[in-house]
């Protein structure tokens, strides 16, 4: 397994990472980036190249500007892949890689999802109504890649399956048509995600989810799927306790050596498609909190009742803050908690002091 600390950019952590953060990193490649468009505000939109091999992979992050966690780690890639190790060798000798490290630069820069025309961009790459999706859609027919990596953050409130495990990485091979035959691109896409799961359970075992595989052809993955491209969603989700996602940080960048070792070594054909049915689909079973028994500290709640907290990210001074908001309350006897808290006196109430801002939410509901 890869020693992570040799290649961590240290210089980007977080959640909030806008394009003033990964200016140090440009800086640091040794053919300089290339501005493929701009943005609605008018921000350049930069990709580079790494490697002179025939197999062409793009990959691209930030598509919406508060999904932070795979920019920082396709910048830990870059480092390895400017090292001495042999693989990263294999992989620059056989591969050709367009990386876009940030497609959505004003999103990222307010920690929003949508563009500064408040417009999901993956969910323009039919209609390509906005600048950044026609800047985009131009790289993929210039470059004609061979594979395509979609980087992505998806929410605390995912498990995986239906279990008590949180979907700390989840991948999709998407559809192209309604019906989600696996098509000749879906196929290699299915086989590259087994063996990323492969390695990604001796370290997170059962803690990997499937994407839902719905078709909506405006959706960046299944357009390109219908291209004809293997296209592979990587979502970086929850890992315990790891709320600025440095550890999910490390499982999407060893992911994205192990999908780039995988293409470089020819051994797509290594893996079975039917091992990607076996990747329980993400189901959203969690919430960040889970509060028992909140009648206790206040009658408003019905006994037996639980509650159900999840943090809304709000941007405070380039910081990320996580503020409480009550989801759901019912007995969620099928639900499960990031963290769990339990009333159980009505004077101390059971919470730590780091806790009273729960205890405060708690004490102000009124129905």
């Amino acid at each position: 397994m890869l020693d992570y600390s040799r290649y961590k950019n240290d210089s980007i952590t977080g959640r909030y990472i806008n394009l003033k953060a990964v200016q140090p990193c440009f800086t640091k490649l040794s053919d300089p980036p290339i501005a493929i468009g701009s943005s609605v505000n008018g921000v350049d939109i930069h990709a580079f190249k790494m490697g002179f091999g025939d197999k062409k992979v793009l990959m691209w992050s930030q598509m919406h500007g508060n999904e932070s966690t795979t920019t920082k780690a396709v910048w830990d890639m870059v480092n390895y892949l400017q090292s001495d190790e042999p693989l990263a060798k294999t992989i620059l000798r056989e591969c050709t890689l367009t990386i876009l490290p940030m497609l959505n630069p004003d999103g990222a820069e307010i920690y929003t999802r949508e563009n500064a025309n408040k417009v999901d961009l993956n969910r323009d790459a039919k209609s390509l109504t906005q600048p950044e999706s026609m800047a985009f859609r131009k790289l993929f027919e210039s470059f004609q890649p061979d594979f395509c990596f979609n980087l992505h953050d998806q929410r605390t409130l995912f498990s995986a399956g239906k279990t008590n495990k949180p979907a700390t990485v989840s991948f999709l091979s998407p559809s192209s048509n309604k019906e989600r035959h696996i098509t000749p691109s879906r196929e290699v896409g299915m086989k590259l995600i087994v063996a990323m799961n492969t390695m990604l359970q001796d370290l997170v075992p059962g803690q990997v989810g499937r994407y839902d595989d719905g078709f909506n052809d405006n959706c960046i993955g299944d357009t390109l799927q219908m291209l004809g491209v293997p296209t592979i969603l990587f979502e970086a989700g929850h890992y315990p306790k790891d709320y600025e996602r440095e550890k999910t940080r490390e499982l999407i960048f060893l992911s994205i050596v192990e999908a780039l070792k995988t293409i470089a070594t020819d051994k797509i054909n290594d893996f079975k498609t039917g091992d990607y049915f076996s990747i329980p689909e993400n189901d959203k079973l969690f919430f960040d909190i889970l509060v028992y028994n909140p009648d206790i500290v206040n009658p408003e709640f019905e006994a037996g009742h639980s509650v159900g907290i999840r943090y809304k990210e709000v941007l405070v001074h380039e910081k990320i803050v996580f503020r409480p908001k009550i989801a759901e309350i019912g007995p969620l006897t099928s639900f499960y908690g990031h963290q769990t808290l339990e009333c159980i006196d009505s004077k101390d109430f059971g919470f730590p002091s780091t806790q009273k801002e729960i205890l405060n939410l708690l004490l102000r509901f009124n129905k």
